[in-house]
């Protein structure tokens, strides 16, 4: 169903040309340099042709940064250690014999010697005047002219690769219509020439036709390493004495397209609007036809669009319309609410969670087949249930109306390596499927708030953060059935609730007679108070008449009756709180202190704001 659904998608974006998808003999390559030729074959110049981008950052302000420019290129398959050369687009070594490490230096001519040989064995075949240039240049060449400029491009990425133009030509030499037709014509025999041809029944396509060895292209965009979907190397995966991938017969044509069109989500021009990663798990989606919410629900999963977002900060201002339509959507509900943004609700929604477990392979973490209509309601069930009442003026980077997976994620530990590397699929799974949360992020959380922490400077942090409320409420909603609101809800009476309000108007009584000071009962006492109140809430309410006393008129006044209103529905403190009462307990904390910061509608200047 998997490689059905891609060699599918394979077929309609090849009819799309802002993904680049390769032709056969074909692949995406990240190019980092171009050597410019004179027409006589000498080097014009060596340029860095990687793309400038503009990136904002978690403050806001705006960083450019060079990326590899990502092009259709002439593909000779995968290379192992061996020395092969590629055709008119290939790693720095292989074209200038250059390779910093100057251990490596033996091995670099070799490569150069190689791509010589290949480049050459085209020349009497090849009338392109472009190409022609290209064999003088490696008949010529001698990288000791260029050590400078050639040690720069070496610099630039961990491999730089490059391709050929000749001026005063603006395009590169693969690119010209006469090369490309010989590549593909030439490319496929050249790279099966040792192959064995099989026959078989294609699973994906269910035709009679020569069947792939291997499923290539690897996988991009999981590191150094380019995995693969499927593949089989040791003999406990084989069967009936078939080895390498005829275990899974699939045909070359479909293997080419479910492996390009699944590169084109993870690395390809577009995979910013299809791939989102949360902790070790990648996921991919897609829809059968174009949609709006294929190009937006990347955007929206990983907390990149925000209401708060300003329009110049989006590509374009319909674009921002659409953000805004999506945005909405989340607020009010899926279903026929995606006809607002022109989608079809019953268009079928594609998600694919992949995690790399070893250099060479992939794992399938879940995979799911839906609507738009679906999707989006789950999407908006999920951010319904993570909505909690804000400041007045918030943050869009603290307090986010839709935030990410990935910030969730990182409310469960201190650092990122301290996260399970299975939460990620978990909570995706969770987020996308509709199902419980995982309790290892509840646990995660309520573990962090017992703790004090403080930011870079040495400042104590907020120890009910929104973000760590919202989960909290979250999964109290789904996973135990919990009905939470938005803001403080006075009609509650669970013991766990008042107890955290409690402890909130505690809390706030000392900061009003003392001020700011280094360890208060929120940073002595949260943690016990929260587990075990039984043994804490008698000694914070002692301390407690004597910050009364330092109150002034109706401020002390507006407290006493607060605290007393708190107080009457609870029946002793209990001697332990589970984690859901935990959860609750941290809830009317968050709720309570919110709502001393909340701007009340009076006219009594004796009262708190």
């Amino acid at each position: 169903m998997i490689l059905q659904s891609l060699n599918d998608l394979f077929h309609r974006l090849k009819n799309e040309p802002e993904y680049g998808l390769p032709t056969p003999g074909y692949s995406v390559q990240n190019v980092t340099f171009r050597i410019v030729l004179n027409p006589d074959g000498t080097v014009y110049e060596i340029q860095d042709a990687r793309n400038t981008i503009t990136e904002s950052t978690k403050s806001g302000k705006s960083k450019t940064k060079q990326v590899p420019r990502q092009i259709l290129a002439p593909d000779l398959g995968g290379r192992s250690r061996n020395t092969k050369a590629y055709f008119l687009c290939d790693k720095l070594s292989y074209l200038t014999a250059f390779d910093k490490d100057t251990k490596r230096e033996a091995l670099a001519s070799e490569h150069f010697e190689a791509a010589k040989t290949l480049h050459l064995s085209f020349k009497s075949e090849i009338k392109s005047e472009e190409y022609q240039t290209v064999c003088k240049f490696f008949l010529t060449f001698q990288k000791e002219d260029h050590l400078e400029r050639l040690n720069e491009i070496a610099k630039q990425s961990a491999s730089p690769v490059g391709v050929f133009r000749v001026i005063p030509s603006h395009k590169d030499v693969h690119d010209y219509s006469e090369i490309a037709e010989f590549w593909q014509q030439q490319g496929k025999s050249i790279k099966n020439e040792h192959e064995i041809q099989i026959e078989g029944h294609c699973l994906v396509t269910g035709k009679h036709t020569v069947l792939a060895r291997l499923h290539e292209p690897k996988m991009k965009g999981f590191g150094a390493d380019s995995p693969l979907l499927v593949s089989f190397n040791d003999p406990a995966y084989q069967s009936y004495g078939k080895d390498q991938s005829f275990n899974a017969p699939v045909s070359q044509t479909a293997v080419f397209a479910y492996c390009n069109a699944l590169n084109s989500l993870l690395s390809g021009p577009q995979s910013h609007r299809h791939r989102v990663g949360i902790g070790d798990t990648t996921t991919v989606f897609w829809t059968e036809k174009k949609t709006v919410i294929e190009s937006l629900f990347a955007s929206v999963l990983s907390g990149q669009a925000d209401e708060t977002a300003e329009p110049a900060m989006i590509e374009n201002q319909i674009l921002h319309k659409k953000i805004e339509a999506l945005l909405n959507i989340m607020r009010k509900g899926g279903g026929a609410a995606v006809k607002d943004i022109d989608d079809d609700p019953n268009s079928k929604f594609f998600i694919l969670g992949l995690s790399k477990v070893t250099k060479s392979r992939l794992a399938v973490r879940f995979w799911h087949v839906t609507t738009v209509g679906n999707m989006l309601g789950r999407l908006q069930d999920h951010y319904q249930n993570l909505s909690l009442g804000r400041s007045r003026d918030p943050h869009p980077f603290y307090e986010p109306e839709f935030p990410s997976a990935q910030r969730l994620l990182d409310q469960s530990a201190r650092e990122r390596k301290a996260i399970s590397p299975l939460l990620g699929g978990q909570l995706m799974q969770a987020i996308l499927y509709g199902g419980p949360y995982p309790m290892t992020l509840f646990q995660g959380v309520l573990n962090r708030l017992r703790v004090v922490e403080k930011d870079r400077n040495g400042k104590v942090v907020e120890r009910v953060s929104y973000l760590k409320a919202s989960i909290l409420k979250a999964i109290l909603i789904r996973n135990f059935n919990q009905t939470i609101d938005m803001s403080l809800n006075t009609e509650r009476t669970e013991p766990a609730y008042l107890l955290g309000r409690l402890f909130a108007a505690l809390e706030k009584t000392q900061e009003d007679a003392l001020g700011k000071i280094n360890a208060g009962i929120r940073e002595r006492f949260y943690s016990s108070a929260s587990a075990t109140p039984g043994s804490v809430f008698p000694r914070i309410l002692r301390t407690y008449q004597h910050h009364l006393t330092k109150l002034d008129g109706g401020i002390k006044t507006n407290r006493e009756k607060l605290i007393q209103a708190i107080h009457g529905p609870l029946d002793g403190y209990p001697a332990h709180l589970n984690l859901e009462a935990q959860g609750l307990f941290a809830i009317g904390y968050y709720h309570q202190r919110q709502d001393f910061y909340t701007k009340k509608e009076t006219t009594d200047p004796s009262t708190e704001n």
